[in-house]
């Protein structure tokens, strides 16, 4: 039965398909359920489809051939679906199995929330975690800069960058030993005098998706560049993407043509000492283990940076993520906007 505040416009949509279609009607009166959310404990039930995936849903009603439902999963997002593709059985045996028992005056405590979707739901929400308001990280892109342009927040894509790896996977491999003792040297070098990404603010939060199948694995053993230019593997050193490994963020060195990138020493990171052009990150692995945080400890001047990842005491990943910070810049290109929850269509997920 529909809550008092909609009887005036479910009367209205009555009178409509009473009209315009009378077997809709005759649908209506045989098959509209409605579950309503509890303001104190939300519920949540599954709205099962035929090809047996589902929705986690705090609600639904049915009107005519169209099943409105509201979204758990995306905030209570007000959605919809064709009713033909709903199984209307396995949904209310599914909710009967799991729904508790209703509050009386001598259990005045609201019912509880079946645990199993409470987890499910907030496992994937943790594949997407909102990073400012209306705005989610998404499924696809496995590195991006929170970024700031014309006082809207947007994430920005940021690729991998270096010729000799592999770019059909977020995180790829290729590691240079740094020898601690050594001086400064150059160890990459990327093309053109600005990174195609130009951040507007200096104090960009940097998201790295780890732990997932879509990131590709790097469980095989790294290639080791020595200071000679020797190879050799070394199976036994971090594999990296990993929240185990330390990030820093290197100012590029801007020649003509080029953005050379200079060893560091490694084993001063997290001391007191300040080593020019490197700025040093916290890190923070997100609820859920999909990604991870990583904040700069401070500002970045002007200019072109890269995001390297720190393997080991000796090792350092080769494949970087290039951007520069310049707050006049035009708007990058492939930016993730805000959302504003609204009703949608529902996206078809298979079964699990």
């Amino acid at each position: 039965m529909d809550h008092p505040r909609r009887t005036t416009k479910f009367a209205a949509i009555l009178l409509a398909a009473t009209i315009s279609a009378p077997q809709s009607l005759h649908a209506l009166q045989q098959h509209t359920t409605a579950l309503e959310p509890d303001n104190s404990a939300p519920h949540r039930t599954r709205l099962i489809l035929k090809d047996g995936s589902y929705q986690i849903i705090m609600s639904y009603r049915i009107v005519g051939s169209v099943v409105h439902y509201v979204s758990a999963e995306r905030g209570g997002a007000e959605e919809e679906i064709p009713l033909n593709l709903v199984d209307l059985d396995a949904t209310k045996r599914w909710d009967r199995q799991h729904s508790q028992p209703t509050a009386t005056a001598d259990n005045p405590q609201p019912p509880a929330i079946d645990p199993e979707l409470l987890k499910e739901e907030a496992d994937r929400a943790a594949l997407t975690p909102e990073v400012a308001k209306d705005l989610r990280l998404p499924e696809e892109d496995s590195t991006l800069a929170l970024d700031t342009y014309r006082g809207t927040p947007e994430l920005v894509p940021l690729a991998q960058t270096d010729s000799d790896l592999n770019r059909n996977t977020g995180h790829n491999l290729l590691k240079a030993a740094v020898n601690p003792l050594s001086a400064s040297h150059q160890i990459v070098e990327l093309k053109g005098e600005t990174s195609p990404i130009q951040l507007h603010v200096k104090d960009p939060v940097l998201y790295l998706r780890i732990g997932d199948e879509s990131v590709g694995s790097t469980a095989g053993t790294p290639l080791t560049v020595d200071t000679h230019g020797a190879t050799s593997h070394a199976a036994n050193d971090p594999v990296g993407g990993s929240p185990n490994s330390c990030y820093v963020i290197v100012r590029a060195d801007v020649r003509r043509g080029a953005r050379v990138i200079a060893s560091f020493r490694i084993g001063l990171l997290g001391g007191v000492q300040h080593q020019e052009d490197v700025v040093e990150t916290t890190t923070e692995l997100l609820p859920g283990g999909h990604w991870l945080k990583i904040t700069p400890k401070e500002p970045l001047d002007f200019g072109e940076f890269a995001l390297m990842e720190v393997l080991s005491d000796k090792a350092v990943n080769l494949g970087v993520w290039d951007f520069g910070v310049h707050p006049v810049s035009p708007e990058n290109r492939d930016v993730l906007k805000p959302e504003p929850r609204r009703g949608v269509m529902l996206e078809h997920r298979g079964p699990g």
